[in-house]
């Protein structure tokens, strides 16, 4: 009789054990992300969500200018400023599923300290993770929205 439970709880802690290696490489994978984006921040003097693809007539032609800013302008290439563009819109995305990753390994935790509460615990999971999902859409829509209004129409987007 006791073998059946056993054999439940054994597949039960290792599909914990499973979530758990999972939610913990999202962390390391997202911190990762967030410490590369602060270092190309760091080098290249801004990035391209506060810069700007400028259009500027240069011997009778028109010529991109493409410029990253924190406190003044630094002129980049094209790709370092798609790089910059695209590093700054994925970490909405990798800081939305650091946030999941960490609410998911406490959840049992908060669900056991709020059973007595005006709201219980797996309410106030849900509504945390709904917000953390609809802020990180809403912000990876809007600087993907403001990168390719400046790519695909340089000089008229405004910065987010």
């Amino acid at each position: 009789m006791t073998q059946p439970v056993d054999e439940f709880r054994s597949e039960r802690s290792q599909a914990m054990t499973r979530r758990t290696r999972i939610c913990i490489w999202i962390i390391v994978i997202g911190l990762a992300n967030f410490v590369a984006y602060t270092m190309g921040y760091l080098s290249l003097g801004g990035d391209a969500m506060k810069g700007r693809i400028a259009v500027e007539r240069v011997d009778g032609r028109e010529v991109e200018r493409h410029y990253i800013h924190d406190r003044e302008d630094v002129e980049v290439s094209r790709g370092v400023w798609i790089y910059s563009a695209i590093h700054s819109v994925s970490i909405w995305i990798t800081m939305g599923a650091v946030m999941l990753a960490m609410l998911t390994l406490a959840k049992d935790r908060i669900v056991s300290s709020m059973r007595s509460t005006i709201i219980h615990g797996r309410t106030l999971i849900t509504m945390i993770a709904t917000v953390v999902t609809l802020i990180s859409i809403l912000m990876t829509t809007w600087f993907l929205i403001y990168m390719f209004r400046n790519l695909l129409s340089p000089g008229q987007a405004v910065a987010p």
